[in-house]
């Protein structure tokens, strides 16, 4: 069966299963100390034009995300994000569970928007009674949005204004990262991110990894003790070497943009076939993952062809469902997919 439910369903591109085997044998330091992290994060730093940033590496989005938040945030602070942000829709509760609200407003087209983390930052600064509420002090975004939208340059630069003024740190959740960056009319590069961010994390259990994410902390004020906010949250991995590897091979020669390309290829492939059967949901998404609205009878078809990931009911009762490619979708899978949508009864 196709499973285009998610982009994390297949295992790992073949160079770093090539190079797993080949190292195999041999012994590396443990804890992100090995020459494998250190040679990633070189690659990294160069890519993103972020000489000075410290690059750790985390197994899983989730533990990324609660990681920097422990770190950054102080006790009686809350981070903004937009109402289906993943820390607040899909972490169970994680960002609360380590005793920081998420500070919520909704969103728009899946982002959040310069102008409603200034109403927050705004509303807290003339607050008569500061003391009695969270300090807003980080706002949290990802790229591409859980919506599959990607913020323009306009709009990092905006929020980046926001937190400057208000003395709030940006931190970018890039999970999807190599089809955001990969997305049609995406202005924003990897350098772009890594000057507007205080800490942002390239996504590779999505993108083409066995597993892991690589941490960027740009932010020097918040690079000091981060190893020790990371191994008290449960996020270091002793064998460290297994994901500087993955993240060598995947920065080695632009891999990891080329990856993105493919994915977000296929997915306009299937972006197509939703259009011209009228099926396309809102908002429009350049990347790899794009949503449609079916009928019970349209689901059941489509079934019989792939599985897909039902997202809850639109306003006409019609099935919201989402198609997500990655690095591993084939274009013989995307050709039964084109031709299943086709073939769905009105």
């Amino acid at each position: 069966m196709i499973r285009l439910n998610n982009d994390y369903c297949h295992g790992a591109i073949p160079e770093i299963l090539e190079a797993l085997q080949t190292t195999n044998s041999e012994a590396y330091a443990g804890y992100e100390l090995d020459e494998w992290c250190e040679r990633a994060g070189s690659l990294i730093k160069e890519a993103a034009a972020c000489p000075d940033a410290a690059v750790h590496y985390i197994v899983g989005g989730t533990q990324a995300n609660v990681a920097l938040i422990a770190h950054a945030l102080r006790p009686w602070e809350s981070v903004v994000c937009a109402d289906c942000g993943h820390i607040n829709v899909h972490e169970t509760g994680a960002t609360e569970h380590i005793g920081h609200k998420c500070e919520t407003v909704p969103a728009r087209d899946g982002k959040l928007a310069a102008a409603d983390l200034r109403a927050v930052a705004q509303g807290y600064a003339e607050s008569p009674v500061s003391e009695h509420v969270t300090v807003p002090r980080m706002a949290y975004i990802s790229f591409p949005s859980e919506s599959g939208t990607v913020y323009s340059l306009a709009e990092l630069e905006a929020l980046r204004a926001v937190c400057d003024e208000f003395g709030m740190y940006l931190f970018v959740d890039g999970a999807r990262l190599a089809y955001g960056l990969a997305a049609s009319g995406n202005d924003v590069t990897l350098p772009d991110i890594a000057r507007l961010s205080d800490a942002f994390y390239i996504g590779g259990t999505k993108c083409g990894a066995l597993f892991g994410e690589a941490m960027v902390v740009v932010n020097p004020a918040l690079q000091p003790y981060f190893r020790n906010s990371m191994k008290q949250a449960g996020t270091m991995l002793a064998k460290g070497w297994l994901l500087g590897l993955q993240f060598t091979n995947l920065f080695e020669g632009g891999r990891y943009f080329e990856i993105g390309k493919v994915a977000v290829a296929q997915a306009m492939r299937i972006k197509a076939a939703l259009a011209k059967r009228g099926l396309l949901a809102e908002p429009d998404s350049p990347t790899n993952q794009q949503f449609a609205l079916i009928s019970d009878t349209q689901l059941t078809s489509l079934s019989e062809a792939c599985i897909v990931e039902f997202e809850g009911k639109g306003a006409d009762n019609r099935n919201m469902v989402r198609f997500c490619t990655s690095w591993s979708t084939t274009d013989a899978e995307v050709d039964a997919v084109v031709a299943a949508i086709e073939g769905l009864p009105e």
